[in-house]
């Protein structure tokens, strides 16, 4: 009996500290919850300092910002990157080039890590890095990284034309599925006009455009318009063409 109410007691212990440890990671939880808001807060405020030109003030209250967000995200995570890009654009307003190239290259770094090199943010490091590169009249290096620049805001652009494509064409499929070939076929027009922009006329895709475009016209006996899309069909060498076998029915 008493080896029954020791553990009945042990086990009512261990209740006790796993909701005491519940409860103290959900307030610890709101504390950070209240912490990050507050950085958000002091970054917004700095941010309007910085519009206005108060850049000592708009500095106070980046660093303020910078300072929980370190403390409590770390120094690689992308709220802190935003922490560090501010503090580099306004330390390059200030003429303190140097240390605005400090707090830029983190920024870049930790976004490249978590983000790669195809994102907006990873795009604007590299920008704000150039400026800075500039200003040190670092001709080059601005030069390079300016088109780093241009080449992520393109493959930006290309990856979001290749989705829009890709949409187009899904609801080419839903309104064939409908029955509605008119309307198929607008969609898959459209997805064809950006494929042959992003893919040229003879890639597969923009192939499969016109084919499935064709079909459909033929689908509606509409011949003419078939025949015109037709006709952009590249015939790959390895396939082969049949020729059609006509049979001649003769009394006998």
């Amino acid at each position: 009996m008493k080896q029954l109410i020791f553990i009945f007691f042990t086990a009512i212990i261990l209740m006790g500290c796993s909701n005491k440890k519940f409860y103290s990671n959900n307030i610890l939880s709101m504390e950070k919850e209240e912490e990050l808001q507050k950085a958000n807060l002091l970054n917004n405020r700095g941010t309007d300092a910085y519009v206005d030109g108060n850049y000592d003030l708009a500095l106070k209250y980046f660093r303020q910002s910078l300072l929980i967000k370190e403390q409590i995200l770390g120094t690689e995570d992308l709220n802190t990157a935003t922490g560090y890009n501010n503090l580099g654009l306004l330390y390059k307003k200030q003429g303190k080039l140097q240390k605005s190239l400090i707090y830029t290259k983190k920024a870049l770094n930790i976004r490249e890590k978590i983000l790669g090199k195809n994102s907006s943010q990873t795009a604007e490091s590299y920008n704000n890095l150039g400026t800075i590169y500039a200003s040190m009249k670092k001709t080059s290096k601005a030069i390079n990284l300016t088109k780093s620049t241009i080449n992520i805001k393109k493959n930006i652009i290309q990856k979001e034309q290749e989705d829009m494509s890709i949409s187009y064409i899904n609801l080419a499929v839903l309104y064939d599925r409908l029955g509605d070939t008119t309307k198929a076929i607008e969609y898959y027009k459209q997805a064809l006009e950006i494929n042959k922009i992003i893919f040229g006329e003879e890639h597969d895709i923009t192939q499969r455009n016109y084919q499935d475009i064709t079909q459909l016209y033929l689908t509606i006996n509409d011949y003419k318009n078939a025949r015109i899309y037709a006709k952009h069909i590249v015939k790959k060498d390895n396939q082969i063409e049949l020729e059609d076998i006509n049979i001649n029915s003769k009394d006998r």
